[in-house]
């Protein structure tokens, strides 16, 4: 039998780290009293993890998704994000020409690895945009 290596790429988010940044983000939204759902994608917007509350709103299962897979694409907070796709602004068309749903609206947070590089994001949903952005950014700081 032949033996396979496996092996990690710069853009992986491993399980272990996806499991940190749900427990904080779940514990911050305990605290805000919001059930929301708590996606972690890897640095190529893939799932690693998502974490539904109970009583989260089944429609804050896409949204976590979509905010996650926005932060990776563009490298930055989506509350960093709002203004840049208002008409005449340079990602207007982004959100259409994505062959994937994104959301430029605040709730997901990038996660970088030590020298900077983007290896994935928390994505949240189920609270104002501004919770949400809460709920990933505390996550996301606690690395």
């Amino acid at each position: 039998m032949r033996q396979v290596v496996v092996q990690i790429s710069p853009t992986t988010l491993p399980l272990s780290m996806a499991q940190s940044l749900t427990d904080v983000a779940v514990a911050r939204a305990e605290e805000l009293g919001i059930p929301c759902t708590i996606t972690v994608v890897d640095g190529g917007a893939h799932v690693v993890q998502v974490t539904r509350m109970d009583g989260a709103a089944l429609g804050s299962i896409d949204v976590s998704l979509a905010k996650a897979r926005t932060a990776v694409y563009c490298g930055a907070a989506t509350t960093e994000l709002v203004s840049a796709v208002l008409p005449g602004s340079p990602l207007f068309t982004l959100a259409t020409a994505a062959g994937l749903p994104l959301a430029f609206i605040p709730g997901a947070v990038p996660v970088k690895d030590a020298a900077g590089v983007v290896i994935g994001a928390i994505g949240a949903g189920g609270g104002s945009p501004q919770q949400d952005h809460e709920i990933a950014a505390a996550a996301a700081g606690a690395l």
